[in-house]
């Protein structure tokens, strides 16, 4: 089981890497940016929509919601609005994070899925998916930047790990 302290470590973490990811897919042009490669989310732009869309899914049902649909990338123009919305959420998580007790993160999240089926879990369970989740999609993000000509960041954590290290206030 996670504590809380690795709750934040993980937000953290996903934090970092996703605004790298998105610094990437920002020297790209526009019509590279919202082109359609075939991806499990269409492309660049699809993909990190998609990868928004479910922290910010899931944020609402640890918070006792249950939106019934994803974002739409139409939504999002070009990664500055992309990015606009995704501070935002972040910034929600962070607040939701400060009021979450000790033990909140052994608490049962129940929740209702874009399709309408009823699922309860642990947060801590819950918070490991949306990592895992984010982490699974960068990769994606990764291979479509390779694929545009464009060159990837790391998003490794043990790159994070390290860059804290030299500067633990990042």
């Amino acid at each position: 089981m996670l504590a809380k302290a690795d709750v934040i470590r993980l937000f953290d973490y996903t934090n970092w890497a996703n605004h790298r990811a998105l610094r990437a897919a920002a020297l790209l042009s526009l019509d590279d940016f919202r082109k359609d490669l075939g991806s499990s989310h269409g492309g660049v732009r699809g993909t990190l929509v998609h990868m928004m869309s479910a922290e910010w899914i899931w944020l609402e049902r640890f918070k006792g919601v249950s939106p019934p649909r994803m974002f739409d990338e139409g939504e999002f123009a070009d990664v500055m609005a992309l990015r606009e919305r995704w501070v935002t959420i972040e910034e929600h998580r962070e607040a939701w994070l400060g009021t979450l007790p000790a033990d909140g993160v052994e608490q049962i999240v129940r929740y209702q899925n874009t399709k309408g089926e009823l699922w309860k879990a642990p947060l801590w369970q819950l918070v490991q998916h949306v990592v895992n989740h984010a982490s699974y999609h960068r990769g994606q993000v990764t291979t479509l930047l390779r694929l545009l000509g464009s060159r990837p960041v790391n998003t490794d954590m043990a790159a994070w790990d390290r860059e804290r290290q030299k500067d633990p206030s990042v």
